[in-house]
């Protein structure tokens, strides 16, 4: 049998950890939290969502020959092929944990990432061959340059369609300036501004992507919608649909997925962001980092219910 195409989604796969204070903070002493453990990571959070919407995805990534690794592997394989992901005793799994005060706002975060530093172009490659026909490639900032590089190339040399969702300013830097190859730019305005270095308009910002090589850019702007441009020419701020927040943890990675449901589905730019929004709608209403009852049906519904029952449609 001839094996179906899938997505593949390079780049983090981490554990998330909270703690939340009970009570106020102060330097110095313990203090009674409540915990909890998610699995994250951009690149994973967009494939196990674009899993739960009925697409075939492979994941590829790092973790350590670890309890976390372990955990984060079986947790993800229900919706995502996890046969990619290469377990090294080199270093520990990703983890990022943060210490939350009782109003639910950070007081510290702590990110342990050196695990991404022990891939290189070559396991990169290596990892290519295997992966079988790919309908289109989902590359996260976490991993070196270099192979981000050679996920580039690869992409632009195959005519491969390649979303890139950038992680955060200090990682948007390790794009190269050449955008050539890539389909849609997946961004914040923060990490857009740091990657063409000018504090600008986002209209001007935008454009400046499209002029390094990208065909689409998306820049998400949390309550304030997204705003999207392509070599088209088109250009579009769109509102986003009022929530309640339960919590913000992976809606940029849930809008993402989203969106790619919606262009892979053969759906106009603009109409693809609203399905990006409905995704991130429904994630900020849970304190789960991916949706848990997330499915095709859920998402459009929400995405009726936000852009066509009196919505902006």
């Amino acid at each position: 049998m001839r094996q179906a195409a899938s997505i593949v989604c390079i780049g983090g796969a981490n554990v998330d950890r909270k703690a939340r204070l009970l009570a106020p903070f102060q330097l110095g002493t313990s203090h009674p939290v409540t915990t909890t453990q998610t699995a994250g990571g951009v690149a994973r959070n967009v494939a196990e969502n674009l899993g739960r919407l009925g697409h075939t995805v492979s994941l590829v990534s790092a973790v350590g020959d670890d309890r976390d690794g372990r955990w984060l592997i079986d947790v993800t394989s229900r919706y995502v092929n996890t046969s990619f992901i290469m377990r090294t005793p080199k270093a520990n799994t990703g983890t990022y944990t943060a210490v939350l005060d009782e109003c639910g706002e950070m007081v510290l975060a702590l990110a342990d990432m050196a695990i991404y530093d022990t891939v290189g172009e070559e396991w990169l490659k290596q990892q290519w061959t295997r992966l079988g026909p790919i309908s289109a490639v989902v590359l996260d900032t976490n991993f070196p340059e270099d192979v981000i590089r050679a996920a580039l190339a690869q992409c632009r040399q195959e005519d491969i369609p390649l979303c890139v969702v950038t992680v955060s300013v200090p990682k948007v830097k390790r794009l190269p300036s050449d955008l050539s190859g890539v389909t849609w730019l997946i961004t914040n305005e923060a990490e857009a501004k740091a990657f063409v270095e000018s504090d600008g308009h986002t209209d001007d910002i935008m454009e400046a992507i499209l002029h390094a090589g990208a065909k689409n850019v998306v820049v998400t702007r949390g309550a304030n919608g997204v705003a999207y441009a392509t070599k088209q020419g088109e250009t579009e701020a769109i509102a986003a649909p009022k929530v309640e927040v339960t919590d913000a943890t992976g809606a940029g990675d849930a809008f993402a997925a989203g969106f790619l449901y919606g262009v892979l589905g053969g759906h106009t730019v603009e109409d693809a962001c609203r399905f990006g929004m409905s995704s991130a709608a429904l994630t900020l209403q849970t304190a789960e980092t991916v949706h848990p009852a997330l499915n095709e049906h859920l998402l459009q519904a929400a995405y009726a219910r936000y852009f066509c029952e009196g919505g902006t449609k």
